[in-house]
């Protein structure tokens, strides 16, 4: 039998790190935002006995480093069901190393594929559950839409839906963050206002300048990365509302109320940068799509 599963990326309209916590991970406060930008996960059952995955995709492992893997293991475990041989294949379309939690949604998939493929019938609170197990940003791919994220990232709220036409998404090539790197200069930075907490209002509010006015986010303010000023300037001199980097980066983001000038935008930005994506704010996280 094989599940096939459509697992989107997603953007930090804003986010704040509020401190390192005594396990070694660090507090943050979040607004995550799904976009229609997506890989695309195929778990097929065998009679291996074992956990396999494969992706293409230059720097992504074929092995148990794979988080795609990890989160198979966490569902045979949370199901207490003895390991069953799965292969999972990956097409990956969400840049690596981008801040859009592309290994993060490939662990989602598989937990929603297994769950399918042996009929588990887990409720939500059961996949997240299982997410949590996995990785910080895994809970919030498994639901997607528009929340708040808090803790480690892993505690989520819903807030009302971004109302906007299109985004734009771009990855500079040359570009790539290492997480433990940039949270090490974040932990540097001098102490600010929360400005998730004006988010979650601007949000509620929904005032689209409210909103865009108020994106931010501690790893752009620590690293300083030419590139994502250069490409922001693009961004915002094609009328962008507003523009921001995502996670720890290096994507960055730009929020449109026209889609004719949101694709201007993406049209220049590919000329130079080919990780350019043209996407609109989704409702939903992973998504089965077929079942054969």
């Amino acid at each position: 039998m094989k599940i096939t599963v459509k697992a989107p990326a997603k953007i930090n309209l804003s986010l704040d790190v509020l401190g390192k916590r005594p396990d070694g991970y660090h507090e943050i406060s979040t607004v995550m935002q799904a976009v229609s930008l997506y890989d695309t996960v195929t778990v097929t059952d065998n009679d291996s006995g074992e956990v396999t995955v494969f992706c293409g995709y230059e720097g992504v492992p074929n092995d148990e480093s794979n988080i795609a893997v990890k989160a198979a293991l966490r569902f045979f475990d949370y199901c207490k069901m003895p390991k069953k041989g799965v292969h999972i294949e990956i097409d990956k379309q969400i840049p690596t190393q981008a801040g859009l939690a592309g290994g993060s949604s490939d662990g989602a998939a598989v937990i929603f594929a297994l769950n399918q493929l042996f009929s588990a019938h887990l409720n939500p609170a059961d996949m997240n559950a299982i997410a949590e197990r996995v990785g910080a940003d895994v809970p919030f791919c498994v639901q997607g839409g528009t929340k708040l994220c808090t803790g480690i990232g892993a505690t989520l709220k819903k807030l009302p839906s971004l109302s906007c036409s299109d985004i734009v998404i771009c990855k500079p090539d040359a570009v790539s963050v290492s997480t433990a790197e940039a949270y090490k200069k974040v932990d540097a930075l001098a102490p600010h206002p929360c400005y998730t907490d004006e988010m979650v209002k601007a949000i509620y509010s929904r005032d689209m300048f409210m909103i865009t006015s108020t994106i931010f986010n501690d790893f752009e303010l620590a690293l300083q990365i030419p590139e994502v000023n250069e490409i922001k300037s693009v961004m915002l001199k094609n009328k962008a509302k507003g523009a921001g980097m995502s996670g720890s980066g290096s994507a960055v983001f730009a929020v449109f109320t026209s889609s004719n000038k949101a694709q201007k935008c993406c049209d220049e930005l590919k000329e130079k940068y080919p990780q350019t994506f043209l996407c609109k704010p989704v409702n939903i996280g992973c998504e089965v799509v077929e079942n054969e």
